[in-house]
């Protein structure tokens, strides 16, 4: 461990030019062992690169000797070109399974006796059959997709079919059938797979971590060739690919590992920060360097991740980019308020210069996207959705809307339209009251949920809408969403955004129920959600907004609450966005009470144009606006079109059909559109200008 005498003199040296102080320890410590801790946004990337260039060019690590392990064909592909820039070729950047697959394929005829088997990139055809064989009934495409990840969760934790029931309660695991079952279905699918004469994605692993281990000439000439390894991401290792690295080492110690305990977001896949954390147990007298210079955001950005953590967090990062603005915190009535909300300040920020491309929303589940879908559409922002399908495109997604426009002759009258809905979707399972285990069949469950709410939405607006105006709007809604894109706002889920970073991130959605997600359970479950939050948080720049809704449709009960990683750190007065509570002080004016702040004369007139407005479309006056959105008016007093849909209840339907209105009454001038003679008789504010007139 520890420097060697540099062979390449000054330009083994000019490697590590521009590297900060620990960057460049850990670019020095090029023997093993050596764990680096690396914060978010620190330059994890250019140290490893450095460190592994500075090993090669001062002569101290042969290129062809060294393997370097990622998780994803990107972050290897950007490791190679990064070496290439600092002008070091030879040197293997692989994942874990292109590494043992190329290793097999040479290994391969040695130990098997002949060719390396067909690999089957999707098991969903073997475990159907395998869970035929176990005496499955249920066995549609949902219930598969979640064996499936059983299947895959129990091979990279190397848990047998004998220890599943046991280790799967440990885990907190939720499967789609009990244990049992689950268990019978693993037997039975190595059964399968055997007779089928192929291999899955985790055998790659197993088999050439078996070849090594039961090989020894296979071991010797592995070992021989390559002698360091460099391994990223080490918080995400799962126990079987550390028995993968635990035979390619072979009880050496060369091993450096790069890793950030607080990004640790995928335990549910079988991945265990253990590895990296007990490190320097393993290896006494190990090197270890924190990095903790966060070059990525602003300081502003940084603090706010530090307190989410808090003491839980083995790393706190120091904010090297200089201050920015504020982090904002918005509390909304209702889901579509809170969207809109978010798509009018991506349309701001991108009118003052900020390209699409560089502005995120963030949410915890997928089924989230629909409304952010619609609100971005509306507001004529393209948008990119990341790691998912359009809500539209999803199979469950359109499985109902064919049940549904079958529905629309049979449809009862007088029944609520959410109970109608409810009923069809009936149909395909769903029950509102039975939330089903396994991650597959849970996000079905919510994607047909969001339908319901929808339709509770649509008649909260529109009383008398019936199940063929629901299709209607549906697909209203997916023609505006399925428009083509080429650079867009980016819509992912917080699990999809790791890696990445823009100038401004929206992270919306942030109630208890969803983050943490509703069956995050055990204290290590929540405290992997508060890291989803820490994620998030990180993956911005300059510009973060952090959101919440406290119903999921407007009108709705309003029985959400903020997530409880934001206590303390949110402001506790009323954020922007949010109805003042009942206790709170209040006037009146026409017999409702309105919150302290309100111009009581303003909502005078917007109530009176309302009247108008709603005698003129034959419709009830809350479905021009409801008083709530009224007094909201009242309170804010928007002068432009950012600032109004940024007000609850104020979408981009009612901004085309209402804006021009309201923001001429907020002025104190006449309507340029309302039936003039309900409301001439109103006079202007003190100190309006008269419309029409000049000074």
């Amino acid at each position: 461990m520890g420097e060697a005498d540099p062979m390449g003199g000054a330009d083994a040296q000019a490697v590590l030019a521009g590297l900060d102080p620990e960057q460049e320890e850990a670019a020095r410590a090029i023997r093993g062992p050596v764990c680096i801790l690396a914060g978010a946004g620190t330059g994890k990337t250019r140290t490893i690169t450095h460190r592994i260039a500075y090993a090669v060019r001062s002569g101290a690590v042969p290129a062809g000797q060294l393997l370097a392990v990622t998780f994803t064909a990107r972050a290897a592909g950007e490791m190679r070109t990064r070496l290439r820039s600092l002008g070091v070729g030879g040197v293997q950047a692989r994942t874990f399974h292109a590494a043992a697959l190329r290793q097999l394929r040479y290994f391969g005829p040695r130990v098997l006796g002949g060719p390396v088997p067909e690999l089957v990139d999707n098991k969903i055809r073997l475990v159907a059959s395998a869970a035929g064989r176990a005496g499955v009934r249920e066995t549609n495409r949902t219930v598969l997709r979640d064996l499936a990840a059983e299947v895959e969760w129990a091979k990279v934790t190397l848990c047998p079919p004998e220890r599943y029931a046991a280790r799967s309660t440990e885990a907190g695991r939720e499967p789609p059938l009990p244990a049992s079952s689950v268990a019978a279905v693993l037997t039975a699918y190595e059964e399968v797979k055997a007779r089928a004469g192929v291999l899955d994605f985790e055998d790659l692993l197993l088999v050439t971590a078996a070849a090594i281990e039961e090989h020894r000439d296979v071991a010797e000439e592995l070992r021989s060739r390559y002698r360091h390894f460099v391994v990223d991401e080490y918080q995400d290792v799962s126990p079987l690919q550390q028995r993968l690295l635990d035979a390619w080492l072979g009880g050496r110690d060369d091993l450096c590992v790069v890793g950030d305990p607080n990004q640790t977001i995928y335990s549910f896949t079988g991945a265990t920060p253990a590895y990296l954390l007990d490190f320097p147990r393993r290896f006494p007298g190990a090197a270890l360097v924190r990095l903790v210079r966060d070059y990525r955001s602003t300081r502003q950005v940084v603090e706010l991740a530090n307190r989410v953590l808090g003491r839980r967090s083995s790393l706190r990062l120091v904010g090297q980019r200089g201050t920015g603005p504020e982090a904002t915190f918005a509390e909304y009535d209702d889901e579509p308020a809170e969207a809109a909300a978010a798509a009018a300040a991506c349309r701001s920020l991108m009118e003052a210069g900020t390209p699409a491309s560089e502005l995120a929303v963030l949410f915890r589940v997928n089924a989230q996207s629909e409304a952010y879908e619609r609100a971005l559409s509306e507001a004529g922002v393209p948008y990119v959705l990341r790691g998912g399908e359009r809500f539209f495109d999803r199979t469950e997604i359109r499985e109902a809307m064919l049940l549904l426009r079958g529905a629309v002759r049979s449809a009862e009258s007088g029944v609520k339209l959410a109970d109608l809905v409810r009923d069809v979707l009936s149909g395909l399972g769903w029950s509102a009251s039975a939330l089903p285990g396994g991650g597959t069949a849970r996000e079905r469950w919510e994607s047909l949920a969001a339908l319901v709410a929808v339709a509770e939405e649509l008649a909260a607006v529109q009383p008398d809408a019936g199940l063929g105006d629901f299709v209607a709007e549906l697909e209203q809604r997916a023609a505006a969403q399925h428009a083509p894109t080429v650079q867009g706002v980016t819509l992912a889920s917080l699990h999809a955004a790791k890696g990445l970073e823009w100038d401004g991130v929206f992270l919306v959605g942030l109630v208890e129920g969803t983050l943490p997600i509703q069956h995050a359970v055990t204290d290590e479950q929540v405290d992997e959600e508060r890291r989803l939050l820490y994620v998030g948080i990180t993956r911005a720049r300059k510009r973060l907004a952090l959101s919440w809704s406290l119903s999921r449709t407007p009108g709705g009960r309003r029985s959400r609450r903020r997530t409880r990683f934001l206590h303390g750190i949110a402001p506790e007065a009323p954020p922007v966005g949010r109805r003042p509570e009942p206790g709170e002080r209040r006037r009146r004016s026409g017999g409702v009470e309105l919150p302290e702040g309100a111009d009581a004369e303003l909502f005078a007139r917007l109530r009176a144009w309302r009247s108008a407005r709603a005698e003129t479309q034959k419709v009830p006056a809350y479905v021009v606006f409801t008083d709530a959105t009224l007094a909201e008016l009242a309170v804010r007093r928007p002068v432009d079109v950012a600032a109004l849909v940024a007000v609850p209840g104020i979408g981009q339907t009612k901004l085309d059909r209402y804006g021009e209105d309201v923001l001429a009454l907020v002025r104190g001038e006449q309507p340029p559109s309302a039936p003039t003679e309900s409301i001439a008789d109103l006079p202007p504010r003190a100190g309006a200008r008269p419309r029409g007139q000049g000074w």
